[in-house]
């Protein structure tokens, strides 16, 4: 253990001598092991390295109950944020957890051993309690709170870590700090004063000029600290976002700044989060840690207000000043003024000048249009950096998804669009009818419900790929639930435009024009489990588009398709 700085003492269970490390991996392969989440690897990566000192380990009942109601650990030592290691009943019961037992934990990505936890108690959380008291409000508009109710399992393991490996990282290794390390690289550097900024986004301009005014004020270095842990659904991959810090790294004068990444799994708890940052950081080293107006707030809740007011978290954060040992920065937001071609703190605009900005919905939308983003927002090679990883519609992939009975003319309108699609080129397209997927993926799949649903999933990931990389799907199964219809939506939309066609076309057409008696043979019983004769097809909701063979020529349904491409800008001349 090493002396942390202003206090405290790091708590890096990493740092044991070889003998015990080899005894305890002996130990490890033969207990029975708990495979983590992607929350708790990162929980666990920072209780290791000591990045959550003080805490040894995952929380006791005493401890978490304490933090909830007091924002301290039991004994007394501040603490914003309950850290859990969460396991299902069926946990319990599998593996026989009682205290005192011991376990292995692994990451599941690689199978790797991490550490021992000796079982303290088990204990099962009141969620909606937790939810109220550590985040504002039951509201599953929050993300942590919708975590909580849907992903977090239903008891909790306390118990002291015992650390046997470090986590295998493959990405940026040269930037990951542990607090040790980030220590000792200030120490070689001469910073004594080093004021840390928190972020979860790319940086612009505005963003460096923060950072620099904050450490002129406090006559600091800068460290920018993003996390690379779990973050608010939807943000920007953390890829991307490392490769947009070091553009604008060059951007500081010599020396002033560095960079290091957090392995932080955030919650986005606005003013508790705002006090755990602010530890975290001071275990990092850092003398000072800015906060700036709501901080890792996460918007609106479910009546369309946001969660904290702007200065909930300075508040928080100054009324505990005196335990965190390290001088909180509030900074507000900066405002560019063109006519001065510079940057200042929002309350310093001059009265009657209008300061320009560009929201991060603007942003969005001209990434995705391809307008211009000009410099006094962004720096030219940040910008490059966004639009490599966030290329314009007419450069991104798409999914066009069809749904429909047997013999409804989806197939056909498939063929078509792949035939129009191919002649525009510009993209790969790949062309997924039902049968083929049947064959080729699903071959050992029948037509129960479960086995319905497991090939409009393989569909869906097949399709996601293709959507990832850029090029046009076009997958036409059956698809006769709503549930999995929407899920395939929500794999594919990630990556890309995703589009369901619903070809209405009536059962009775459907019969009539069916040439090959596949309707019939069901009727008679030749064939079970058919849909639109002796299974359902539910009905979509909300497609995209509606269509009708009995109605409209596939050349027109086809016409359609491609006017939905155009103006959403996935169609036309590059």
């Amino acid at each position: 253990m090493a002396n942390a700085p202003h206090g405290g003492v790091l708590k890096d269970l990493l740092a044991r001598d070889a003998p015990r490390h080899d005894e305890l991996l002996k130990e490890a392969e033969t207990l029975v092991s708990i495979s983590l989440t992607e929350r708790q690897i990162c929980d666990l990566e920072l209780i290791m390295n000591g990045g959550f000192s003080p805490l040894e380990g995952f929380l006791n009942q005493a401890d978490y109950i304490s933090v909830l109601n007091n924002v301290r650990l039991a004994d007394g030592t501040l603490w914003s944020i309950p850290i859990n290691l969460d396991v299902s009943e069926a946990d319990i019961q599998n593996y026989d957890i009682v205290p005192g037992k011991r376990i292995t934990l692994r990451d599941p990505r690689d199978d790797a051993i991490l550490a021992i936890i000796t079982v303290e108690d088990i204990y099962q959380p009141n969620k909606v309690e937790e939810a109220i008291k550590v985040f504002g409000a039951n509201d599953s508009a929050h993300p942590a709170v919708h975590y909580l109710h849907n992903t977090v399992k239903d008891y909790y393991l306390g118990g002291k870590i015992e650390a046997i490996n470090s986590l295998n990282h493959y990405d940026y290794v040269g930037i990951r700090y542990t607090p040790a390390e980030l220590r000792a690289y200030f120490k070689k550097l001469n910073w004594t004063r080093v004021v840390a900024f928190q972020t979860r986004n790319p940086m612009h301009r505005a963003h460096r000029e923060l950072t620099v005014r904050a450490a002129r004020s406090r006559h600091c270095n800068v460290l920018i600290h993003p996390v690379v842990g779990l973050t608010k659904p939807g943000d920007i991959d953390h890829y991307t976002r490392v490769r947009v810090y070091q553009a604008l790294m060059p951007r500081y004068p010599n020396g002033m700044a560095t960079l290091s990444l957090l392995p932080l799994a955030m919650r986005m708890g606005g003013p508790r989060e705002a006090v755990w940052h602010a530890i975290i950081r001071k275990n990092h080293g850092c003398t000072h840690f800015i906060v700036g107006r709501d901080h890792a707030g996460p918007g609106k809740n479910s009546q369309g207000v946001d969660f904290y007011g702007p200065y909930d978290a300075q508040e928080m954060v100054e009324r505990y000043k005196d335990e965190l040992h390290i001088e909180v920065v509030p900074f507000q937001m900066v405002a560019y003024l063109p006519d001065t071609d510079e940057y200042v703190p929002a309350d310093e605009v001059p009265e009657g000048v209008k300061p320009l900005n560009i929201s991060g919905t603007e942003l969005r939308r001209r990434l995705r249009t391809g307008a211009s983003i000009p410099e006094w927002f962004s720096y030219p090679e940040v910008v490059k950096v966004l639009r490599e990883s966030h290329p314009p519609r007419l450069q991104q992939g798409f999914t066009i998804f069809f749904t429909g009975l047997h013999n409804s003319g989806k197939d056909n309108i498939a063929r078509a669009l792949h035939v129009a699609l191919n002649q525009q080129g510009g993209r790969s397209v790949s062309l997924l009818l039902g049968e083929t997927i049947r064959s080729e993926l699903s071959s050992e799949l029948g037509f129960t419900k479960e086995d319905r649903d497991t090939n409009i999933a393989r569909i869906a990931f097949v399709a996601g790929e293709l959507t990832r990389a850029g090029a046009a799907c076009i997958a036409a199964p059956t698809a006769p639930y709503e549930l999995a219809r929407q899920q395939a939506r929500a794999a594919i939309s990630k990556y890309g435009g995703f589009y369901l066609v619903h070809v209405n076309t009536p059962l009775e057409y459907c019969i009539a024009t069916d040439r090959h008696g596949v309707y019939q043979k069901a009727k008679d019983g030749l064939i079970k489990g058919f849909t639109g004769v002796d299974d359902p097809y539910e009905v979509p909701a909300n497609p995209d588009l509606r269509a009708d063979v009995s109605k409209t020529s596939i050349s027109q349904i086809v016409h359609e398709i491609i006017l939905l491409l155009e103006k959403d800008g996935y169609y036309g001349s590059r």
